[in-house]
């Protein structure tokens, strides 16, 4: 059972808490397990807009499977952040060290600096405080105008409602955008994606209102390591396969096959980014060698400025 732990600290910001939170209580409701913890330093722990919520003060025990997001707090600078104890901060880097997803909201990417987790590593935060973390995490990338940015188990997002997106994402990443996207239309909120993020892979394509286009993605979001026949996906739709091409294309701006690919590519650079080979990544997502792979991947480089492969 995957396990969420939300890290509360005094003057948090409700929204960056309960965004991410809904994302993946409405996961939990969908019948993918997830159980949430709420921790801090304190029992009672004030809010930037004077609601107080309770929090655990032992920490559940964690395993590499399982993430700990840290929502932000009101402050105009982060000399105002919370004290964070020590034994916080080294939870936070032996998580990670373990293997664990370590995510932030907002003014929360601090704690994770404190961590020394955005050292040598690619990371945001709202854009009234981008440039002191730049000054204060010098090793760090702050790369601005993006909703998040995931760089080896840090996963940090911008102000407030990005946290919706950052968990949405983290759900695609682990079940598939269908899933995701069916998270999003029960919470009824746009899957929005930063165009200039690799991460944001297949959610993009999600965000419509197309019910034929949606139906076949679903069949293509579950079954995208099989061979999916134009008429088998048509059949699912209820729709002829002129038509699912023409609505698919429309909802989409590409064809189902295209979206299949995106969905394989994605998948097997999670697997990479997780130590798999690109040939062993290749056959588990359901390419035959890894020479498709390649020559997907560079295509998807060519359309991301500065964008490369180790």
């Amino acid at each position: 059972m995957p396990r969420v732990v939300f890290l509360l600290l005094p003057r948090l910001h409700l929204l960056d808490l309960a965004g991410p939170a809904q994302v993946f209580s409405t996961a939990a409701d969908l019948g993918l397990g997830y159980e949430l913890s709420f921790v801090g330093e304190r029992e009672d722990v004030p809010t930037a807009q004077g609601l107080p919520v309770r929090a655990r003060l032992t920490w559940p025990e964690l395993d590499a499977g399982d993430l700990v997001v840290v929502p932000g707090w009101r402050g105009p600078t982060f000399r105002d952040s919370p004290r964070i104890t020590p034994d916080t901060v080294r939870r936070l880097r032996e998580h990670h060290a373990a293997g664990g997803t370590v995510a932030s909201v907002c003014a929360g990417a601090d704690a994770l600096g404190r961590a020394g987790l955005l050292d040598g590593r690619r990371c945001t935060t709202h854009h009234g405080l981008q440039d002191e973390l730049a000054r204060r995490y010098r090793t760090a990338t702050v790369v601005r105008n993006v909703l998040f940015v995931e760089d080896d188990r840090v996963v940090t997002s911008a102000g407030i409602a990005s946290g919706i997106d950052l968990a949405l994402h983290l759900v695609a990443v682990r079940h598939g955008p269908g899933t995701a996207a069916s998270i999003a239309r029960e919470m009824v909120v746009y899957t929005r994606r930063n165009g200039d993020e690799r991460q944001a892979g297949a959610m993009r394509y999600r965000s419509h209102l197309s019910d034929v286009a949606h139906r076949a993605q679903d069949l293509i979001d579950a079954r995208f390591t099989e061979r999916l026949t134009l008429a088998r996906l048509a059949a699912a739709s209820g729709v002829s396969p002129r038509t699912l091409t023409r609505i698919f294309g429309e909802a989409t701006g590409m064809t189902p096959l295209r979206y299949q690919q995106t969905l394989r590519v994605e998948r097997a650079e999670h697997l990479i980014g997780r130590g798999y080979t690109v040939e062993s990544a290749a056959r588990a997502v359901g390419f035959q060698d890894a020479r498709m792979l390649r020559r997907l991947r560079a295509r998807a480089d060519e359309t991301v400025p500065g964008s490369g492969r180790g």
